[in-house]
């Protein structure tokens, strides 16, 4: 038989709301499935989620070397959640996040959309996020990486665009459990853009996205690679984790195997999607607001008939309008393509989903 309560019933019944209050907070405005999915995949407990969040938080004291900048409830939660809440992998996480910027101080001073950096990549499309989720509640992130502009856009650049958006993404709670998803169209990417991919850039990407940010992808597929795109694929295969690399999905041309991971009514028509044609503005008038002009908005009619006008100023030199890139995929009878053996892992998924 268990211990007797001494206290009145109305006051246990206060004190159990008060505790389920206190423990379940954290999930306010997830809507029953995710708080359901949260608990098959992630393995999150709203009975015992502030001791978890407590136990990362005292690991703290073994990093004295690391500035934690940020130790609240919320925020460390997203790295449980990152991590399936394996207490110590959230923390050599959030170490990991807090140590990135330290080591790369450069790249987060001035961290906001309205850098003139960060509002050059936006502006050109990097990235773009779909409004609509996919049918597993995972937002979708595009790149076209043809409208890398190297004149005008340092990878640097586009990299910070990248992380400022998955930081406004992943406060909402719902995609730290659903996650997301990353497409890139290499359609019309030159070799010459393609040799600036320096192994130095990609291992800096691959440590701030795959390493040190509480984001959970669910594949990153690449659509219309050339060979040198398999060639650098091999660059950076050391650099990735197992699980990363089995999140990479190579599908050339043919999207029917996109749309078996995806599915078309989510999709723009670039990508054989029911959607419109993606709108290169879209992401950046969400982040600049009344920054974003309409001289340096892409006029849209067509695809095709993007083009971009750049605000001239002392950070920006003129050019003429340049047009966008169509992607030249296509759709195929088929099915999800595996590589033959050498090119097995290329057909796999370049972000880690934990």
């Amino acid at each position: 038989m268990g211990p007797v309560s001494l206290l009145p019933k109305h006051q246990k019944l206060n004190t159990q709301e008060r505790d389920l209050a206190k423990m379940t907070h954290l999930q306010a405005g997830l809507s029953a499935d995710t708080i359901e999915k949260a608990r098959l995949e992630l393995n999150e407990n709203p009975d015992v989620l502030h001791q978890d969040i407590q136990q990362v938080r005292d690991m703290i004291i073994t990093r004295p070397d690391i500035g934690f900048l940020r130790t609240d409830d919320a925020f460390i939660l997203r790295f449980l959640r990152a991590r399936k809440f394996h207490q110590a992998d959230a923390f050599r996480l959030l170490a990991q996040y807090f140590q990135y910027r330290q080591l790369n101080l450069d790249m987060f001073k001035n961290f906001k959309a309205d850098d003139p950096g960060i509002k050059r990549a936006l502006i050109d499309g990097f990235p773009g996020v779909l409004e609509n989720r996919d049918h597993y509640g995972r937002k979708i992130l595009l790149l076209f990486a043809a409208n890398w502009d190297q004149s005008r856009n340092s990878f640097t650049d586009i990299l910070r665009a990248i992380l400022l958006s998955l930081e406004v993404l992943i406060e909402d709670p719902e995609l730290q459990i659903n996650g997301f998803i990353l497409i890139i169209d290499w359609s019309n990417f030159s070799f010459k853009q393609a040799s600036k991919l320096t192994p130095s850039i990609l291992k800096l990407a691959i440590e701030g996205l795959q390493d040190s940010f509480p984001a959970r992808f669910g594949g990153v597929h690449f659509v219309n690679q050339p060979w040198y795109i398999h060639a650098l694929y091999t660059l950076i295969k050391p650099f990735l984790k197992d699980k990363t690399r089995k999140r990479i999905f190579l599908h050339g041309n043919n999207l029917n195997s996109l749309h078996q991971l995806i599915h078309p009514e989510f999709l723009p028509s670039e990508f054989g999607g029911t959607l419109p044609p993606y709108d290169m503005g879209t992401w950046a008038r969400t982040l600049l607001g009344p920054d974003y002009s309409d001289e340096n908005d892409y006029t849209h009619t067509s695809y095709n008939a993007m083009h971009v006008k750049h605000t001239c100023s002392n950070l920006e030199r003129e050019c003429s309008p340049k047009p966008m890139k169509r992607s030249q995929s296509v759709v195929e009878a088929g099915t999800l393509k595996h590589e033959e053996k050498g090119e097995s892992e290329n057909t796999q998924p370049l972000l880690a989903l934990d």
